[in-house]
């Protein structure tokens, strides 16, 4: 594992799981196992934030995955007696919050950690999750929500960041190895693109670096998330229940988003919004021929032939599918009538 430094620690990639805080600063993710905000001395002495865990915080907190905005720290005293209230207002100059300040005035990315009480949308029911890299775009002295017990207004430290597009997320060593070959292989690719569009004005620069950076993570990558979510059911399908095995015994499934990656949806890669499908199912699931209602029942809404599907959806006791996903799939698919038609 590598030092603690700002930025990527070498070996821990985003989707990493730690079962305690314990490890998670073992892994040099984070230097503290109780303090929100992380901070380590820059190269001039001055200390500087490098990591930051969600897990509950306060009241004024948005977490929207690529976006959130954080409330910054208090010293004991100033809290309320479960933490999640505050009784005086903020400072810039308390140490962690001078310390996220100066990472902004520094432009330093931080790591962020979503633990077990975090939004619901994309926490884990008991582990902590290493979720990447995140850029500290804005922050201000706002008022919070609640009031002090006098009723006067409390002063909050309120801190914006955003999530670093995917080709910046660190890969492994070996994962960059293997980058490396099929980033030639894709630069083969392009040339020969480049080579067939030559009569055409497409402009040289105008190729497809980040896109194929993209697809190269993704294909040295299988999301840990996913990963997760399929050794869980066994590779059974969660919606009909087959299990597909090659000639290898192994069994084989893919992980389905539920709310799929990228624009215009931006479905965050976590567990909650992730199923365990056949190939079969998956497809169904991707073109709206199948949705789920909050009840678990699923819906066929196109004819299929094959497997039939089941009339709830299997759900493990550790996989908590959050339901806005759900919803936010069935009223993308129901809004464009009758994929039979």
């Amino acid at each position: 594992m590598g030092e603690r430094v700002i930025g990527h620690i070498e070996g821990v990639v985003p989707g990493a799981i730690f079962p305690r805080r314990r490890d998670v600063k073992n892994s040099n993710l984070h230097g503290d196992t109780m303090r929100g905000i992380s901070r380590l001395r820059d190269e001039d002495g001055i200390y500087v934030a490098d990591a930051i865990v969600l897990n509950g915080g306060y009241e004024d907190d948005e977490d929207d995955w690529t976006r959130v905005r954080y409330t910054g720290a208090s010293p004991d005293e100033d809290k309320s007696r479960d933490g999640k209230g505050l009784l005086r207002s903020q400072s810039w100059e308390y140490r962690d919050n001078a310390a996220l300040k100066c990472s902004f005035e520094r432009g330093y990315d931080v790591r962020i950690i979503r633990g077990p009480k975090g939004d619901s949308r994309y926490s884990l029911v008991d582990d902590y999750r290493y979720d990447g890299l995140y850029r500290i775009t804005d922050l201000r002295t706002a008022i919070s929500k609640s009031q002090a017990l006098d009723g006067s207004p409390i002063e909050i430290c309120q801190i914006d960041l955003e999530r670093l597009p995917t080709p910046q997320q660190e890969l492994t060593t070996v994962e960059r190895r293997v980058a490396e070959v099929l980033e030639q292989q894709g630069e083969l690719l392009d040339e020969e693109l480049a080579g067939a569009v030559s009569d055409r004005e497409v402009p040289a620069e105008e190729k497809f670096p980040t896109t194929r950076v993209s697809r190269v993570q993704r294909i040295v990558r299988d999301a840990a998330a996913a990963r997760r979510i399929k050794d869980l059911y066994d590779s059974e399908c969660q919606m009909c229940g087959l299990r597909l095995v090659g000639p290898d015994a192994q069994p084989y499934s893919e992980g389905a988003h539920i709310k799929p990656l990228g624009s215009p949806h931006n479905g965050p890669d976590v567990e909650r919004n992730i199923l365990c499908l056949c190939p079969n199912c998956h497809v169904r699931l991707d073109i709206g021929a199948v949705v789920i209602e909050d009840d678990w029942s699923i819906v066929v809404r196109a004819g299929m032939a094959g497997e039939n599907v089941r009339a709830k959806l299997k759900r493990h006791s550790r996989h908590k599918v959050h339901g806005e996903y759900v919803r936010y799939h069935r009223d993308w698919w129901t809004g464009r009538g009758d994929p039979g038609q």
